[in-house]
C-alpha cells in the first residue's frame, strides 16, 4: 500500500509524528489517538485509488474534516489511515433556478454561503462550528436553523460515494422527490463514515429572507421559557431560530463574549420573512410569552447586532470551558418530543445541580433538541463519574418519552450502548448486517456507532 500511494500523493502523504498529531484534535472529550498515516486526496480518482489500496491491504480508513465532531466520530483508531478530505473543497456547481448546488466534502458552510451571497440564496444548516459539508452529512447535522429549514437529512438531495472497495456510486437525483428504489442517499447521510466516503453532494438552497429580526428574550423561570417555545411551535409561528440558554450559559457567554444580558433563562430568537410578516410574528411571540412571565422581547434588524448575538451563542462551548481553569467540556445532546421538552430540561437542571456539577444547558429547543455542557477537570475522576450518571439519566428520560439519545451529534464512540437501548438488539443487528454487506472487511471507521 505504501509503495502504491506514496508516489501518487507525494507531499499529501503525512508520516511525520508532529504533523500526524495535528489530526488528533477534536471538540469532544474522548481520548485522542495518533493516526498511523494521514492522506490528503484532492480528487475522486485519488479517493478511489486510496480505498482500493486500503481494501487490498486490509487497512482501516477513518474520514476526517475539520475535527468538530463531539462524540469521537472522526477519531483515529489503531493502525488506521486518516483521510483528510478538506482539500476537496470545490463548489462544483450552483443552480439558482433549481435552488441547489453541488459541492465537494471539504467545503465549509461559511465559505459556501460566502460564495452564494450574490445569488440571493443560502445554505441554512448551521451547527455552530464552521464544519465541512462532508462532516455535516456524516453525522446528519442540524443546528440553530433546523426548526424552520430542517436538518441535513432534509437538505441533501444526492451523493457521490466511494465504497470500501474503491468503486464509485451515485445516489439520489436533482429532483425534489423520488419513489425509485431504496433511499440510499439517506442511508449514507448520518452513517458517520462507516459505509463509504462521500466525495460530492447535491444540497438544497433557500432564498435569503427579505427581512431578518433577531434578539434576546429573558424569562423569570426556565419552565416559562420552555413553555413559550412549546406554545410557539404548537401555534405554528414560523420562527427561523429559537435557542435556549439557561442562567449558567448566559453567565458564561457574558464573560466570554462581552455581553451584559441578565442572568436569567433566555431565548435567542430569529424571524425571517417580509417586513410585515416578521412584525406579525414578533407580536404573536410577545403575546405567547406574556402568559409565561416573559420579559421584554428586544429584537433588531441591524446585521451587526445580529452577528454579535449569534457569535456569542456559537461560542457557548469555549465559553463554558472557560468557566473552570484547566477544564475540558463534555457536550451531550438529547432530543425529545416537543410536549416533553419542559420536563426534560427541568429534570436535567435538577440532576446537574444535585450532582454538584458545572454544566450550562442550551440548545435548539425549537425542535426539541437541547445540550448539556459538562465542564470538568481531567484530574477529577469522581466528577466525571457523576457526569456520566447524569448523562445516562438524560438518555433514560428521553427514551422513556419517545425521544432519542442524540439529535445531531451522532453516536460515534460515546453513545454506542445508548443506540442499542434506543433501537433494540434486533434493529441494531439489521444495521450491522447492512454495514457488513457494504463493508465486509469492516474497514470503514471501525469502532464507531457499534459496540
Amino acid at each position: 500500500m505504501t509503495r502504491a500511494l506514496g508516489a501518487r500523493f507525494a507531499d499529501r502523504w503525512i508520516t511525520g509524528e508532529s504533523r500526524r498529531a495535528q489530526f488528533m484534535t477534536a471538540e469532544g472529550h474522548h481520548q485522542a489517538l495518533l493516526p498511523d498515516l494521514v492522506v490528503q486526496p484532492e480528487s475522486v480518482s485519488e479517493v478511489q485509488a486510496l480505498m482500493s489500496a486500503a481494501s487490498a491491504a486490509r487497512v482501516p480508513v477513518v474520514p476526517v474534516g475539520v475535527g468538530t465532531s463531539l462524540e469521537g466520530n472522526a477519531g483515529a483508531v489503531a493502525g488506521a489511515v486518516s483521510v483528510d478530505l478538506s482539500g476537496m473543497d470545490r463548489v462544483v456547481e450552483v443552480a439558482p433556478e433549481d435552488l441547489l448546488c453541488v459541492v465537494e466534502p471539504g467545503v465549509t458552510r461559511e465559505r459556501l454561503n460566502e460564495e452564494l451571497r450574490a445569488t440571493g440564496l443560502f445554505f441554512p444548516i448551521d451547527p455552530g462550528a464552521n464544519a465541512t459539508l462532508g462532516g455535516m452529512i456524516s453525522t446528519r447535522a442540524s443546528g440553530t436553523n433546523a426548526v424552520r429549514y430542517g436538518t441535513m437529512r432534509e437538505n441533501v438531495l444526492g451523493l457521490k460515494v466511494v465504497l470500501p472497495d474503491g468503486s464509485l456510486i451515485r445516489t439520489g437525483t436533482r429532483a425534489r422527490k423520488s419513489a425509485a428504489g431504496y433511499d440510499l442517499t439517506h442511508l449514507f447521510t448520518g452513517s458517520e463514515g462507516t459505509l463509504g466516503l462521500v466525495v460530492e453532494a447535491t444540497v438544497r438552497l433557500h432564498g435569503i429572507p427579505e427581512t431578518v429580526l433577531a434578539g434576546s428574550w429573558p424569562f423569570e423561570t426556565l419552565e416559562g421559557a420552555v413553555e413559550t417555545v412549546i406554545a410557539t411551535i404548537q401555534s405554528g409561528v414560523p420562527v427561523a431560530r429559537m435557542e435556549l440558554l439557561d442562567p449558567v450559559a448566559i453567565r458564561a457567554c457574558n464573560a466570554y463574549a462581552g455581553l451584559d444580558l441578565p442572568e436569567l433563562p433566555t431565548l435567542f430568537v430569529e424571524l425571517h420573512g417580509s417586513p410585515a410578516g416578521v412584525n406579525e410574528q414578533r407580536n404573536l411571540l410577545a403575546e405567547l410569552g406574556e402568559a409565561f412571565s416573559g420579559g421584554d422581547l428586544i429584537m433588531s434588524a441591524d446585521a451587526d447586532e445580529q452577528r454579535r448575538l449569534w457569535r456569542a451563542r456559537h461560542a457557548a462551548l469555549p465559553a463554558a470551558r472557560a468557566m473552570v481553569p484547566g477544564a475540558v467540556t463534555w457536550s451531550t445532546d438529547i432530543c425529545v418530543p416537543i410536549s416533553k421538552l419542559a420536563q426534560a430540561i427541568a429534570n436535567a437542571r435538577d440532576a446537574i445541580d444535585a450532582a454538584g456539577l458545572v454544566a450550562p444547558i442550551l440548545g435548539h429547543v425549537g425542535d426539541g433538541n437541547y445540550h448539556v455542557f459538562f465542564v470538568l477537570r481531567r484530574d477529577d475522576p469522581e466528577a466525571w463519574t457523576r457526569a456520566k450518571l447524569v448523562n445516562e439519566g438524560l438518555i433514560d428520560f428521553a427514551l422513556s418519552v419517545g425521544g432519542t439519545c442524540t439529535g445531531e451529534h451522532g453516536v460515534g464512540v460515546g453513545k454506542r450502548e445508548a443506540l442499542v437501548r434506543e433501537h433494540g438488539e434486533g434493529a441494531v443487528a439489521l444495521m450491522r448486517r447492512l454495514k457488513t454487506a457494504i463493508d465486509p472487511g469492516q474497514l470503514m471507521n471501525p469502532g464507531k456507532v457499534f459496540l
